[in-house]
């Protein structure tokens, strides 16, 4: 058989060592040998003895949804084998947190992560249930984070001289060292959105980094 579709850039590849690798623009491979964690119908394809384990639904198991406070729910993956990861089509990035590192991330964009990254859920300072109630998940420790992204993010860099003004619906996640307060802004909202009421951003200060997806959340969307 012959086609454009068998060629070697489509082609899998096996995995020389264990862990995470981007497999193309929108699917990550995990070559596991022990435990990873991912969020749960995220599996699109796995070879080897694997075990796929539904965590708890307690907070320990949960990643919290910005502005609407859904939780994400998580699975385990244990044994030797390999599985990959997809969400809608979305792009797929990895970042390689280091020990002092401090990454907040929407959990909506989470998709799979080491088992030896610590990760904890927090209500955005600044931005309590006034606000819409904004959740974020904050890992720490060392590993990588798999995440997904409705188009190419943005990286805007944050100073102290240039603080960032993200709606509370594209944001994706900020490092440390940064600090955040809701923005309220009525001129914001009517020609930006369309809106005739008062809109909301994010104000992001400090000194790093905030990854913004260029586009909003939808209703449909939020629902998955």
């Amino acid at each position: 058989m012959k086609s454009d579709l068998f060629s070697n850039e489509n082609m899998v590849q096996p995995a020389y060592a264990p862990g995470m690798s981007v497999q193309n623009a929108k699917s990550i491979k995990y070559a596991v040998n022990g435990e990873m964690l991912a969020r749960q119908g995220a599996m699109i394809a796995f070879r080897g003895n694997l075990q796929f384990e539904r965590k708890g639904q307690g907070m320990g198991g949960m990643l919290k949804r910005a502005v609407t406070g859904e939780g994400l729910a998580l699975m385990a993956v244990r044994g030797q084998g390999e599985a990959w990861f997809a969400h809608e089509a979305q792009n797929c990035f990895i970042v390689d947190i280091e020990p002092g590192d401090v990454f907040t991330v929407n959990g909506r964009n989470v998709l799979c992560f080491d088992s030896s990254l610590s990760y904890e859920i927090k209500t955005v300072k600044g931005a309590g249930m006034t606000g819409g109630g904004l959740f974020n998940s904050v890992f720490t420790g060392q590993g990588k984070l798999g995440l997904v992204c409705d188009g190419n993010p943005l990286v805007i860099p944050v100073s102290p001289q240039l603080p960032v003004f993200v709606d509370t619906d594209a944001v994706v996640g900020w490092t440390a060292h940064l600090s955040t307060s809701l923005h309220r802004s009525q001129s914001f909202g009517s020609m930006i959105r369309g809106g005739s009421g008062e809109a909301v951003q994010l104000k992001l200060e400090g000194e790093g980094f905030v990854v913004v997806r260029p586009s909003e959340v939808t209703p449909q969307a939020q629902q998955h």
